[in-house]
């Protein structure tokens, strides 16, 4: 179920050790092309994803879940929402590269803007004046500009704690930890600090991804299944911006429910 990972610090340092084998991956993802309309994901180690599937679950209903449920009893909705919005902001020039890279000079021009005005005027982060100002928040990363330049989905991959993936998408965990500023502040600044926010990310994590992971929980008859189909429909929906071709979106488990940016399934949060 949900994989999160307990250090982003440890898990962004890895990503950079295997940035050769995400490489390589990024390149047969090609070979994998796109999905015929209303065909199932490519999964040709549906075995060894299912292993790693079961791990994350276990994890998830033993660690994180329960720290979800503490953190969400003792912390009131306000304070969640200001260490929600830092760790968003925080990992915001993700987006905006991505914008640049996609040809979205406009976008890119106003998350610059967001990302000013919320790092200034919103303390760090903490508040987000930015969107009563008209600056819209945006999701943008390096799987989905792949997708923009016309790289094939690939396989799809379950990494232990880390949770669903493709190998279009995997690179971009590499190219997440350049952009990261909870990384750089790790290294540069106090590297052991890194532990307990990194530790508080995931626990904020979980808690925003709460609603999906009971919904697949009550409602999957095979929640593999279900979250795998899930999770590449809504890396289409971001890759198209909202308005995927029909032969690339089948409308099989409520479009609305799991597209929206809020809804948990969003890279990180289901297994």
């Amino acid at each position: 179920m949900q994989s999160i990972s307990c250090s982003i610090r440890s898990r962004y340092m890895r990503s950079f050790s295997f940035l050769m084998v995400f490489l390589l991956l990024a390149a047969l993802a090609g070979c994998g092309g796109h999905r015929a309309p209303g065909a199932p994901t490519y999964d040709p180690i549906e075995k060894v994803n299912r292993g790693s599937y079961w791990f994350n679950d276990k994890l998830d209903r033993l660690v994180l879940k329960p720290l979800s449920q503490g953190y969400t009893a003792i912390v009131p909705k306000q304070g969640r929402v200001m260490v929600s919005n830092f760790f968003d902001n925080a990992l915001y020039m993700d987006t905006i590269l991505n914008d640049f890279l996609q040809g979205k000079g406009a976008q890119g021009v106003s998350d610059v803007g967001r990302f000013t005005v919320n790092s200034t005027i919103g303390v760090a982060g903490l508040f987000d004046p930015a969107t009563p100002m008209g600056l819209e928040k945006h999701q943008e990363d390096f799987g989905q500009t792949l997708g923009v330049w016309g790289v094939g989905q690939g396989a799809y991959l379950v990494f232990p704690v880390y949770g669903p993936n493709t190998a279009r998408d995997t690179p971009g965990l590499a190219f997440s930890t350049a952009t990261s500023g909870v990384f750089w502040a790790g290294v540069f600044l106090n590297p052991a600090a890194s532990i307990p926010i990194s530790i508080l990310a995931a626990i904020d994590l979980r808690s925003r991804a709460s609603n999906a992971i009971r919904f697949v929980n009550e409602s999957a008859l095979d929640p593999y299944v279900f979250t795998r189909e899930a999770w590449v429909q809504h890396r289409t929906f971001l890759i198209y911006d909202g308005n995927p071709p029909e032969d690339q979106f089948q409308d099989d488990f409520g479009d609305d429910e799991l597209n929206s940016e809020d809804s948990g399934f969003d890279g990180a949060s289901l297994n």
